[in-house]
């Protein structure tokens, strides 16, 4: 699994038919979301809703 399959932000688009980032990137953002250069994504959000719950 990538780290954008496992990213809040990371959605499925209705209207294109695939998960797509929801974020509005710039276009060296877009540049590193596409080659696969976003090891380290500013936008990351973790989608597991029990993450915090369980450093408690």
């Amino acid at each position: 699994m990538s780290k954008c399959e496992s990213c809040a932000n990371y959605e499925f688009d209705v209207e294109y038919g695939f998960n797509s980032c929801m974020v509005s990137l710039d276009e060296d953002e877009m540049q590193k979301f596409l080659t696969g250069n976003n090891d380290e994504c500013p936008y990351y959000r973790s989608d597991d809703e029990y993450e915090i719950a369980r450093k408690q």
